[in-house]
């Protein structure tokens, strides 16, 4: 049996991964704000499965309630699955952004994540086993369809989950990153957004059970919305070609100055 640590796992995304981890026969670690949310999910598991479940209440853009959730996933018994799906958004326009909300989003959606896998991925590494799945988002690739510094959030999340996965693959970790489109969670009312006027929203339960299809076909990338896994291979094959040309140690000639 494995013990899976979710963070954000009071509603949206993170809920609907401990059941369906639990539903596996998983334990579980529960991090969140929301204690009372959190006991209800955790009483409701352990009834339905007669899982072991931890709860920790912590907000990880505070250094000391973080630090709760890096000594867990460092102690005993393992961490066997991490999933980073706490994060957040911030609407609004970059210029007029107050820098305090920014900072927060950035120690929510870039550092927590970070550390939580740094923290997690060395006791992996020495076990020779484990998974880190990271919640990312189709705007890493689309930053121009969202204002301000959400988008640049999420792209840190697609790039550290490939750059790790290139890591510690072969020492046995498994990295994946989902790329969730509009979903049908709290962080919009929660940035001040409103889901309503929001096409083509897909159903979080709907999100999570696509995202366990890929994490047990051991995809590095996931996308449950996109249709045909050939748009995938073309823009990682375009993405090859593109880095064909890093290594040329002379500018292109369409930057050589002409005399």
């Amino acid at each position: 049996m494995t013990t899976a640590l979710i963070t954000g796992a009071s509603s949206g995304i993170g809920a609907i991964y401990a059941r369906r981890l639990a539903a596996r026969g998983n334990d579980l670690v529960l991090v969140a704000r929301a204690t009372d949310r959190l006991n209800a999910l955790a009483s409701e598991l352990r009834a339905a499965h007669g899982v072991s479940i931890e709860v920790i209440t912590a907000d990880l853009i505070d250094a000391t309630q973080l630090e709760l959730v890096l000594r867990r996933l460092r102690s005993d018994p393992p961490i066997d699955i991490l999933v980073n799906n706490a994060g957040a958004g911030l609407i609004g326009d970059f210029v007029t952004a107050d820098p305090a909300e920014m900072h927060k989003l950035l120690l929510l959606n870039v550092a927590a994540p970070t550390l939580l896998a740094s923290a997690a991925v060395g006791g992996m590494v020495e076990r020779g086993g484990g998974s880190i799945v990271n919640i990312a988002s189709v705007l890493a690739f689309l930053p121009e369809y969202s204002r301000g510094i959400y988008a640049a959030t999420k792209s840190y999340v697609m790039t550290l989950s490939q750059s790790l996965a290139a890591e510690v693959t072969a020492k046995g970790v498994y990295v994946q990153a989902v790329l969730p489109a509009a979903t049908r969670t709290e962080i919009y009312e929660r940035s001040g957004g409103d889901i309503s006027k929001v096409p083509d929203v897909m159903e979080v339960e709907d999100l999570v059970d696509a995202a366990l299809v890929g994490f047990d076909r051991k995809e590095l990338v996931t996308i449950p919305p996109v249709p045909d896994v050939a748009a995938w291979e073309a823009f990682e094959q375009a993405r090859g070609f593109l880095a064909q040309g890093f290594s040329n140690s002379k500018p292109a000639v369409r930057y050589r100055n002409e005399t």
